[in-house]
């Protein structure tokens, strides 16, 4: 048990959603719901008056957008928040912008009474995973900085068995973001495993090809995956990937949760190992809490992958990262400003010995 309850205000404008949230926390020793607020002017107060240490935000309320209010907090009195927004495409590109806007994570809002579901456990998980985690610092939502031309040589002879993945969680749209536009165009496919829920991620990608150079969208099942392209995994659905004849292709399937999660990392570092993806793959595991993608990418390092991990100095919730790096998974760890420099650089060195070979 922690040394005191995490402090936590409820702010939505349903009665019904607030009573939902606050009877799931309750049932949890480590978290003590000091109160609730049915708008943010009522929120701002109770902020001053019961200093919580983490909000449940809902983003559409009366008075004043749960956007406005984000910025308000961020600005004046710091603190997580977890945003509970409607899965709905306008509620996902709001969640998305609240991301960006520093909060902690987002989740679906239950749609009634009798729709909570699993979304208790996973509150609370993520409210727990706040003790431990880095308020993130906002970043302007621009045009991505130049970035340096491909590697050479990436078309040639070999390259069609390259391929990148990527798996994140609590923090990982930011750094996703951070990374991917700072990538150039003509890279190996790219297959991203994001922790998201349905809608939110047709939204995320949507974003991501907004700003990167090269595209990027929501997988579809059978897509081939070819350099130039980044598939995100679909919320709710687990992402694989498999070689035909002379390329690769995603699988989209349903299935169990693996580590509490779907999509899981895991299962995609795992089906591009057993592809023969390791020798030719660079993977690596960013920012989120738990454990998902430690033993994937264990797998593909032991298959002769390129492996790295998020620093703990630079990750929201440095959970993921920590078991790919503590069970020897991560061949280094990267800060996230230097990810996309070292991938590129990756990339180069390997354009560059194909040359000097193929030069003999």
């Amino acid at each position: 048990m922690l040394a005191r309850p995490i402090r936590v205000l409820v702010v939505d404008d349903s009665a019904v959603v607030r009573k939902l949230v606050s009877d799931a926390l309750k049932s949890d020793p480590d978290i003590e719901v000091v109160g609730t607020a049915a708008d943010p002017y009522v929120a701002r107060d109770k902020i001053k008056e019961l200093n919580p240490d983490v909000l449940t935000l809902d983003l559409e309320m009366p008075r004043m957008d749960g956007l406005t209010f984000l910025k308000i907090v961020m600005e004046q009195r710091p603190l997580p928040v977890i945003i509970m927004s409607s899965l709905s495409p306008r509620g996902s590109d709001y969640a998305l912008e609240a991301l960006r806007l520093g909060a902690f994570d987002v989740l679906a809002k239950p749609g009634g009474p009798y729709s909570f579901g699993d979304l208790g456990p996973q509150l609370i998980a993520r409210i727990k995973a706040t003790a431990g985690a880095r308020l993130r610092p906002t970043r302007a939502l621009a045009a991505p900085a130049p970035v340096r031309p491909a590697p050479l040589a990436l078309a040639r002879a070999g390259s069609a068995r390259s391929v990148i993945l990527l798996g994140a969680s609590t923090g990982g749209t930011e750094a996703l973001r951070e990374v991917l536009t700072r990538l150039p165009d003509g890279l190996p496919g790219i297959a991203i495993v994001q922790h998201i829920p349905p809608v939110f991620s047709k939204s995320f990608a949507a974003r991501l090809d907004q700003l990167c150079a090269f595209t990027v969208r929501e997988a579809v099942d059978g897509d081939r995956l070819t350099p130039g392209l980044a598939l995100v995994a679909p919320g709710n659905f687990h992402l694989m990937l498999q070689w035909q004849a002379e390329h690769y292709c995603v699988r989209v399937v349903n299935g169990p949760q693996v580590w509490h999660q779907r999509p899981a990392v895991d299962l995609l570092f795992k089906s591009a190992a057993d592809c023969g993806a390791g020798p030719h793959a660079l993977a690596g595991i960013l920012t989120g809490m738990g454990k998902d993608g430690a033993e994937g990418l264990l797998r593909l390092r032991e298959k002769g992958a390129t492996t790295f991990a998020q620093d703990e100095a630079t990750s929201v919730v440095y959970g993921m990262p920590r078991a790919a790096w503590e069970n020897g998974a991560a061949q280094r760890q990267l800060p996230l400003d230097r990810m996309a420099d070292s991938m590129i650089h990756h990339y180069e060195a390997a354009a560059a010995a194909h040359l000097a070979t193929a030069s003999v």
